[in-house]
């Protein structure tokens, strides 16, 4: 990434203005303007986030924050409500007062004397979510939103479950935000009511895993929020990009086709990360596409903001199997409309281990599967977020444990673009079963690139709101949609669709395994195939190289580690995924702040007992500076039996070597149907 150092407005800076809520809470906020707004009001850009805009977050947003407001914009970070050095207690994400406090943040920027009235939000993730989720709420100063990795449906397509399953990353997740609810506001900045502030963050703190395994399918819970549930919510212009190695690949073509205000989609190769730092690369210019969305949308300039495709996304190349990648070789390619009319559904046949032409007869037989609990363990992340390397490994180990259909060897190139279909007839003889489906492009030596996959929960296969047992041996249709993807698939490989009926540890197995039959003469594998022939649609502008402010200054001081490890004793049949994220010691220059992160993740099992599953998250984050060391450690691990789900928790707040605060959890939940 270009730094940039000459920009158009110079800029000030203050660190800690102080927002009122309603309910008397005070949001703390870090404010970037140009210096000519004293006189000369401009628009305001607000990131809304839980993520400490004082030091975690700080060297994301010293690249671009800085950057916005010298092309002429007041940048706006904003901690939620018991985050960073505001006030409150963060007890779960996306609730009625979060969102009622951004409207009042926005409410609040809007009548600053430096602000024009005009208002957008961006965001990447839970800033995201946010921008979204506010836009249709249709706050009054609010024209326009930018938002990275997000989803418009909180149930079927975020890290909690996949078709019905529960995901792994739901445990992960709620992980990570049991430390971030729990860590200590910076006594330079609130005084000494940081230790109160903190304290009253530990002994209020939820278990949010608890909240999440509480609502194992599709009801108010996770409707709220979901802008899926009424698109025409959302009245303002929305600019929406994200990755193909992002769990979060989808919304940006849903938004598309269902939302009825000027649109633009990006989606390019990357994992959770914005596209101006996007790994695999290329990285883009996005924060250029951002000025001309905002200048357009903010300002009303007419400069092409609006010119080119609706759909700008990363064709893929075929590459070999890798847990990460540097770049990822592709070309730009664009539609004008979403859906386009240039993707051509095409039905190909499950034969017997191989996938058929199109339009072929297909014999009706039964093929079984029961697959290995081991079938998985190379499946990488849910959403990749590049490190440690969590990319899908080689599949070959996978669909040994798998029913596997293969095409012919190509004859030419074939490319996808959108959301592969299974279309399978099935039966089970378990009342609770899944199924995983993988699209894999299989080179001529046999190694096997997984390109995309999708879950159900067979007990979901008519809707994520009443699910219903399968009744043993009893054939059923059942569809299931795999992630949308763009990728081309090279003349001399093949085409590989593998189905499994467990997928641990990216999804909780079942409480027993399960016989699967699938039923051949009524099965088939849909691609949304591009023609190559198409035109690619791009506007003549290409992007521009990626660029941002200067980072802030930040020493590393001792080095982290990070591994993935799996591991399988064949002593006692113990196997495991072990995950490192030890961030070492970092110090934040010009805070004086030193700051220590070590994550941990397990994710264990023995032989093929379904019901020996573990997942284990443990945080430990210290802040020190001088005198004053501030850490917590936090830790959650689930199991579960046939019947429940198990939920055990520590935390443990510790001012210097004292401990002030330590609790435990222990609960139960009923498995419903999961």
């Amino acid at each position: 990434m270009r730094a940039v150092t000459s920009l158009p407005y110079e800029i000030t800076e203050e660190d800690h203005v102080r927002i009122p809520m309603s309910d008397g809470t005070v949001l703390s906020a870090r404010i970037w303007r140009p210096v000519s707004s004293d006189t000369e009001p401009v628009p305001a850009i607000l990131e809304y986030i839980p993520y400490r805009k004082r030091d975690l977050t700080a060297p994301r947003d010293s690249i671009h924050h800085p950057y916005l407001a010298g092309h002429g914009y007041a940048c706006v970070r904003v901690d939620i409500r018991g985050t960073g050095e505001s006030e409150g207690v963060l007890a779960d994400e996306y609730l009625e007062r979060e969102q009622l406090d951004a409207e009042e943040v926005l409410e609040w920027i809007a009548g600053q004397p430096w602000c024009s009235g005009d208002t957008g939000m961006m965001g990447i993730s839970w800033g995201a979510f946010a921008a979204l989720q506010v836009a249709a709420r249709k706050p009054p100063s609010l024209r326009a939103i930018v938002i990275s990795s997000f989803t418009d449906d909180r149930f079927a397509d975020d890290m909690h479950y996949m078709g019905g399953c529960l995901l792994s990353d739901n445990v992960a997740e709620s992980g990570t935000m049991f430390a971030y609810a729990t860590l200590p506001p910076d006594p330079a900045v609130v005084g000494e009511r940081w230790r109160e502030m903190w304290l009253e963050r530990l002994e209020n703190c939820s278990l949010w895993i608890e909240n999440w395994l509480g609502h194992q399918r599709r009801d108010d819970y996770w409707r709220h929020a979901s802008v899926s549930e009424n698109y025409s919510d959302v009245q303002v212009p929305v600019l929406a990009s994200s990755g193909w190695a992002d769990g979060y690949s989808n919304a940006v073509i849903r938004l598309l086709a269902h939302l009825d205000v000027p649109r633009r989609g990006l989606i390019g190769p990357w994992s959770h990360k914005y596209p101006h730092l996007g790994e695999p690369g290329p990285a883009i210019g996005y924060l250029q596409e951002v000025v001309q969305w905002w200048d357009h949308w903010l300002r009303g300039e007419e400069n092409g903001a609006m010119d080119g495709p609706m759909l700008r996304t990363w064709m893929q190349e075929s590459v070999p199997p890798s847990t990460s990648y540097e770049d990822r070789p592709g070309r730009w390619v664009g539609e004008a409309t979403w859906p386009s009319p240039h993707v051509v559904p095409q039905e190909l046949p499950l034969a017997r281990h191989r996938l058929a032409r199109p339009g072929e007869d297909v014999a009706d037989e039964a093929l079984t599967v029961s697959s290995p609990l081991s079938v998985g363990q190379f499946s990488g992340k849910w959403a990749s977020y590049s490190a440690p390397p969590d990319l899908p490994y080689d599949q070959r180990e996978e669909d040994g444990g798998s029913l596997v259909f293969d095409t012919d060897v190509l004859t030419e190139r074939c490319e996808i673009l959108g959301s592969p279909k299974v279309r399978l007839e099935v039966s089970a003889d378990q009342p609770v079963a899944m199924v995983a489906a993988r699209i894999s492009d299989v080179a001529p030596d046999g190694r096997a690139t997984r390109v995309t996959y999708g879950l159900l929960n067979l007990t979901h296969r008519d809707g994520h709101d009443e699910p219903a047992p399968m009744e043993p041996g009893e054939r059923c249709a059942v569809e299931i949609e795999l992630n949308a993807v763009a990728q081309a698939f090279p003349a001399g490989h093949r085409i590989r669709l593998s189905l499994s009926t467990s997928y641990w540890p990216l999804a909780w197995p079942p409480p027993t395994p399960a016989l699967l039959s699938v039923h051949t003469g009524h099965s088939a594998l849909e691609l949304p195939v591009r023609p190559v022939a198409e035109p690619d649609e791009l506007p003549a502008r290409p992007f521009g190289e990626p660029e941002g402010a200067p980072p802030m200054s930040v020493t590393a001081l001792t080095p982290g580690e990070q591994r993935w490890t799996v591991s399988r004793d064949l002593v006692d049949y113990q196997s495991a995924l072990d995950i490192v994220k030890d961030a070492g010691t970092v110090r934040f220059d010009d805070l004086d702040l030193e700051v220590t992160r070590d994550v941990r993740e397990r994710y264990s099992w023995v032989a093929d007992d379904f019901c020996s599953p573990v997942a284990e998250t443990a945080w430990d984050v210290t802040f020190a500076r001088g005198d004053w060391v501030a850490r917590s450690e936090t830790r959650t691990r689930v199991s579960c039996t046939d019947t429940e789900f198990v939920i055990d928790a520590q935390l443990d707040g510790y001012d210097g070597a004292r401990r002030i605060v330590s609790r435990n959890w222990h609960r139960r939940i009923p498995r419903d149907l999961v």
